[in-house]
């Protein structure tokens, strides 16, 4: 909250030089300049991007990620010698004023913060326009003073004072209506009301600032729960919307996904494209419905902050060697396996990414086609007229192709046309579902693969999980460690710990990596595959021949202080307890 300070000072009389202040003071990029963070190049570049989009030279920084937002609050903050507002600054309860003009408000982006002997201090996005600090004295016939602050932190307060009254939220459920089209249509202004529009945005600026993999919206009979999946985990919003605007919030998603808001018994599934703040976001909605209404999952692909290429997939230097050998074989099935959610598809992607694809001819086969590669021909599956996985391989099989991406083997019928591919001379690349680099063989003979034409046609079977990264701003080594677990193969571990701090939202983690096991068919491997023999006896033989588990990988990236022992058994607790019997 404001305190004395600042304000004070200024209806003491003393913030004449705001008003002077503003002219003499040098222009921000000359500032950024100064301070060295950022280039002349940048600064070429931005006022290029402002002369197109238009904008302050400032936003054009921010949104092509050229400098954070909150150095150029800080910067504009010197410049026009007002005090920058943060999140903390602000109130919990809004600042009632008699004729609050929300429209106003809303429209030049700026909130009251604090009222004091007759004068008010604004907080606004752009407090150097020359006609705000004129026209809010005039709207309220006070002493105004102006403040800078993010454009999140003023929409949240300006979110607060746009929530409808009790009526208005009651009138949703109470209301009689003479046909679903009327419930329909009552639904559809709702949802484009000032109020909802705002939360939703919230949903997709929070995502972002925490760098969400998802948002679950999911509605009770008491409350509207609001979850973010960050780093694997999923954590609750601290600030959860009205449970009366669920309709209103969820046919505004929908909309957004251009799914059917009539149709509230059946699953339905979309996609949003949307540009916050420099970012694209492409976001996949799930819709289900439930006892309490429909419930709500969207995927984020943030495109600016993807990385493909196979050193920022996690690979220790032994496995990341193997792994590109394998790649570079003329023919051949290479897979990848893990849990939904454990990167398989962004490791076949950033292993198409290394491949020359101007010299050969790549085709992949997707559902959906989650990231567009240049030079590589993405097929999207389209069950609804038959164009499913074995339907298209089979097409593609005709373009004359030299490696194949299968987005996922799903049944016996893609399995088998694989496995044909991979004979024929073809480099097949392909995920399946299973815990263990070992069960894939297994899961194929399931398939109705026959084991010989397993060990023709398989090169490699390349097991991950995902863990998540110590915060490197509060990591910090530990002594004491389990005698058990500190030594495992021969290999002293050295544990880290995170304690949590504001760079990681004070959950001791920032961001994830992958650790991995590879199990290359050679050797006695392909005499168990012929003989038929179970998944266990498959991995043992592989770990005798150099195989390293998943969890003796994971060890070794929390030797390095990557992650933290915690971390590795929660992922592989089956192949841990395996390691100490």
């Amino acid at each position: 909250m404001v305190t004395g300070g600042y304000f004070t000072k200024m209806i003491e009389g003393r913030s004449e030089e705001v008003a002077t202040g503003v002219a003499t003071q040098s222009k921000l990029g000359e500032r950024l300049l100064a301070k060295r963070l950022i280039s002349a190049s940048d600064v070429h570049r931005a006022l290029q991007a402002q002369a197109e989009m238009g904008g302050l030279l400032g936003q054009v920084l921010v949104q092509l990620g050229l400098v954070d937002e909150s150095i150029i609050l800080e910067t504009l903050s010197e410049q026009l010698a007002l005090p920058y507002l943060r999140s903390h600054d602000f109130s919990d309860s809004r600042l009632e004023l008699p004729a609050i003009n929300l429209e106003f408000l809303a429209a030049n982006r700026v909130v009251p913060v604090k009222y004091v002997q007759g004068q008010i201090l604004f907080a606004a996005s752009i407090p150097q326009d020359p006609f705000l600090q004129k026209a809010l004295s005039l709207v309220y016939q006070k002493k105004v003073h102006l403040a800078l602050a993010r454009e999140q932190d003023i929409d949240r307060v300006l979110a607060d004072y746009q929530q409808p009254n009790v009526d208005e939220e009651v009138l949703l459920h109470t209301h009689q209506y003479a046909s679903d089209d009327e419930f329909v249509e009552h639904l559809k202004d709702l949802a484009s009301e000032g109020p909802v529009i705002k939360i939703v945005n919230d949903f997709f600026n929070q995502a972002l600032e925490l760098g969400a993999s998802d948002i679950h919206i999911e509605p009770f009979s008491d409350r509207l729960i609001v979850r973010y999946r960050v780093d694997g985990v999923i954590q609750e919003s601290l600030s959860a919307p009205d449970v009366s605007l669920a309709p209103a919030i969820i046919s505004r998603v929908k909309l957004l996904a251009n799914l059917n808001i009539a149709e509230r018994r059946l699953p339905q599934d979309g996609r949003i494209m949307l540009r916050i703040k420099g970012h694209e976001l492409d976001l996949r909605v799930s819709s289900v419905p439930t006892v309490h209404g429909e419930s709500l999952v969207m995927r984020l692909l943030d495109r600016q902050s993807i990385r493909l290429g196979l050193t920022d997939m996690g690979f220790s230097k032994h496995h990341l060697q193997r792994f590109q050998s394998l790649l570079e074989r003329p023919h051949g099935i290479l897979l990848v396996t893990g849990p939904t959610g454990s990167g398989k598809t962004t490791t076949l992607y950033a292993a198409l990414n290394s491949l020359d694809c101007q010299s050969t001819k790549v085709l992949t086969v997707e559902d959906p086609v989650e990231y567009q590669l240049p030079g590589v021909n993405q097929i999207q599956v389209q069950p609804q007229i038959d164009l499913t996985f074995a339907n298209a391989l089979r097409s593609i099989l005709r373009q004359d192709p030299d490696i194949i991406m299968i987005g996922e083997m799903r049944d016996s019928e893609t399995a088998k046309i694989a496995v044909q591919s991979a004979l024929t001379g073809h480099m097949v690349l392909s995920t399946l579902h299973t815990n263990t680099a070992a069960g894939a063989i297994v899961r194929l003979v399931d398939m109705g693969v026959e084991p010989y034409l397993i060990t023709s046609s398989l090169n490699a079977i390349l097991s991950q999980r995902l863990v998540r990264c110590l915060c490197p701003h509060c990591r910090v080594p530990v002594d004491s460690l389990d005698a058990q677990l500190a030594q495992v193969r021969e290999m002293r571990v050295t544990q880290f710990k995170s304690s949590g701090c504001e760079q990681c939202q004070g959950t001791g983690y920032k961001g994830r990596t992958a650790i991995h096991e590879l199990l290359v068919l050679d050797g006695r491997l392909i005499e168990a595959v012929l003989a038929g023999r179970d998944a266990s006896f498959i991995h043992e033989v592989a770990i005798e021949q150099g195989m390293l588990t998943l969890y003796e990988d994971g060890l070794r990236k929390v030797a390095a202080g990557v992650t933290s022992l915690e971390e590795v058994l929660r992922v592989t607790q089956d192949q841990m307890m395996d390691a100490l019997i």
